[in-house]
């Protein structure tokens, strides 16, 4: 007869050592729940690094599963109207000349008419300059970016700025290119949104990267954060400066205005989105700043300010009655014209975006242009303007793909629809629109100059390309 004692005492073994193993297990997933709880809570070391590692896993994953289709980029609009090209021309009351604008279907800018006729274009993909020396090694695919900002120089040549898609950062740098699209020299520092020219050739650029300083007393700055530069190129496109817009603001009287960011915006504090040189005709009467320095837009904390490019501090700030606003730029008057793309609220059915002229010394407004329900106008980012020589302002309705010229009276004298149109994956029969996201009109000689030496073929092509 079999011994069942030894079985019994075996089994018995067996399930103890199982509910003790158990229990271990049990207990070290606890002690780990505890310490992981603790490192959180406490921000202890091995904090940031875990941090750090589940936000790049996340972004990666993000950029791996959401930005696969060109029309599902924040470049694309649902078009808000089937009209393509140049559909009001007044032409006794519109500024004449060209008009240059960059649109988001791609890394070129378009140049035409008054009658949307293209006069020149430019293209150059991000990969003819890239190299190794870019601090982005692995940048995204072409048709995943766009020239967020091109202005010609004073010399006809254009300058542009690369901005991509689903990858941070996103400034991916600048060019300057010849009439035949050829590079005349690249920066491959991770300039972003916008630029300025000084008539001697220079550029006044914004750049960014990820720090991991911290400040005193303002723990919500924590690293990694996506900070803004301020930097001066030289005419052949060489950084001779570089000024930390954020270090510029805590070193100075206005740095408690950083303490009233909203609660997305702790890891890209600044969100810089303009920079303008103050030059000798704007400074002359203009009470906050002087030539050489440079007007920034400091989108999420609602603020514009001047910086000292040689003290390299913040010298003035204000903010008023405006909301996520773009491109703020100094009159010859002193006042400030300025996009204010999120801060129109007394009619919905209007858009809730307009164009606000500003007396700094005490922030009244003392012009702007809104919509109305037969001309919504509505840009929630990006956009900007150009007070013209007749005294018209453009504008560029980033958003609906759509620049307009206005009379001080707000009458509608030019207005021109981005032609391009794509199918809208998420929503059969529904087009998109790419953004325009900058334009300016070119009235002086460099306009001369492309209208002489314009191609044949070029000319009498209307509306600016075709519908896509």
């Amino acid at each position: 007869m079999p011994d069942t004692r030894q079985y019994e005492e075996s089994n018995t073994t067996n399930t103890g050592d199982r509910l003790f193993l158990t229990a271990s297990v049990i207990g070290i997933a606890a002690i780990s729940f505890g310490l992981g709880a603790f490192v959180v809570l406490a921000e202890v070391p091995p904090y940031q690094s875990l941090k750090n590692a589940w936000r790049a896993g996340t972004a990666l994953w993000e950029q791996r599963t959401k930005y696969t289709d060109v029309e599902r980029l924040d470049f694309w609009s649902p078009a808000r109207t089937d009209q393509t090209g140049v559909t009001i021309h007044d032409q006794d009351k519109a500024q004449n000349g060209l008009t240059l604008y960059s649109s988001g279907d791609g890394p070129h800018a378009v140049l035409i008419d008054m009658d949307g006729n293209i006069v020149h274009e430019w293209r150059m993909p991000f990969s003819a300059i890239h190299d190794e020396t870019s601090p982005i090694p692995n940048p995204q695919k072409d048709e995943f970016m766009h020239w967020h900002t091109a202005k010609m120089a004073p010399d006809g040549n254009l300058i542009v700025q690369y901005t991509a898609a689903g990858d941070t950062p996103y400034g991916y740098g600048m060019a300057k290119i010849d009439r035949n699209s050829k590079p005349i020299w690249k920066y491959l520092g991770t300039a972003h949104h916008d630029f300025s020219i000084a008539d001697d050739g220079r550029v006044y650029a914004l750049t960014q990267e990820f720090r991991f300083n911290t400040y005193p007393n303002r723990k919500q700055l924590r690293p990694p954060r996506l900070d803004d530069f301020a930097v001066i190129l030289s005419p052949d496109g060489k950084e001779i400066k570089r000024v930390s817009i954020l270090d510029a603001l805590i070193n100075s009287n206005y740095a408690n205005m950083v303490d009233f960011a909203p609660y997305f915006a702790n890891e890209d504090i600044l969100h810089t989105n303009t920079i303008q040189l103050i030059d000798d005709k704007t400074a002359a009467n203009f009470a906050y700043g002087k030539a050489g320095d440079v007007v920034l837009s400091f989108r999420d904390l609602g603020i514009i300010a001047v910086l000292d490019m040689d003290a390299e501090k913040i010298t003035w700030a204000t903010r008023g009655p405006w909301l996520g606003q773009h491109d703020p730029d100094v009159l010859p008057n002193g006042e400030i014209l300025l996009f204010d793309n999120q801060g129109q609220f007394a009619d919905p059915d209007a858009g809730f975006s307009r164009i606000l002229q500003i007396d700094p010394r005490t922030n009244a407004i003392t012009w702007q242009y809104k919509g109305n329900a037969d001309q919504k106008f509505d840009s929630n980012i990006r956009a900007d303007q150009q007070r013209l020589a007749n005294g018209n302002t453009l504008i560029t309705e980033s958003s609906g793909g759509r620049l307009l010229e206005v009379t001080d009276s707000g009458e509608i004298v030019w207005e021109f629809h981005n032609p391009i149109r794509r199918d809208d994956p998420d929503n059969p029969g529904k087009k998109l629109v790419p953004v325009v996201s900058q334009a300016e009109r070119i009235s002086d000689a460099r306009a001369d100059l492309f209208r002489s030496t314009a191609p044949a073929s070029n000319t009498g092509t209307s509306n600016a390309g075709e519908a896509q």
